[in-house]
């Protein structure tokens, strides 16, 4: 049984990845990085979707933003240019973890600037495809915290009635 349901939205030109400079990227493309992903995550739901188109990736991020546990977005080029894809984020209620699979702060002096950084619970930036694997496990480890806060509040609670009775 699925105990989570976390979605990975990759932005533009991440459809190449494994041909697109690999000196700087690397040579595994996502979709065989993903099934590696899965495979050791079997409890949890990964849902993958890929857009060079920004209206799409907001769109994603309206439709599950509400119900998923967590989203890992990177949002490529429009990391650093696309203020619709921060309002959006900002609109939604579940965690963004925002991914860079290069260090972009080593690179032109334009990808320096991150606009989504500041509404995303975590950026991981520099780790190559690996900073998914982190991102999966910082969203399990959030949703994790705030279910166990969850329940001791409730157990909490419950005693409380019960020593009132």
């Amino acid at each position: 049984m699925k105990t989570h349901r976390i979605i990975i939205i990759n932005g533009p030109n991440l459809n190449l990845l494994g041909t697109r400079e690999p000196e700087v990227y690397g040579t595994t493309t996502f979709e065989d990085y993903l099934n590696g992903l899965r495979s050791r995550h079997e409890v949890v739901q990964i849902d993958y979707f890929q857009s060079n188109h920004e209206g799409q990736i907001i769109d994603w991020l309206h439709a599950y933003g509400f119900h998923a546990d967590g989203i890992i977005l990177n949002a490529g080029g429009y990391s650093h240019t696309s203020i619709a894809i921060r309002d959006a984020i900002e609109a939604i209620e579940c965690p963004v973890v925002s991914v860079h699979i290069s260090n972009i702060l080593a690179r032109e002096k334009f990808r320096h600037v991150d606009l989504l950084a500041d509404v995303c619970v975590s950026s991981i930036v520099g780790k190559g495809l690996d900073g998914y694997e982190e991102a999966i496990q910082s969203l399990i480890k959030q949703v994790e915290d705030i279910s166990r806060a969850f329940f001791t509040a409730v157990a909490q609670w419950a005693l409380l009635l019960r020593c009132k009775i």
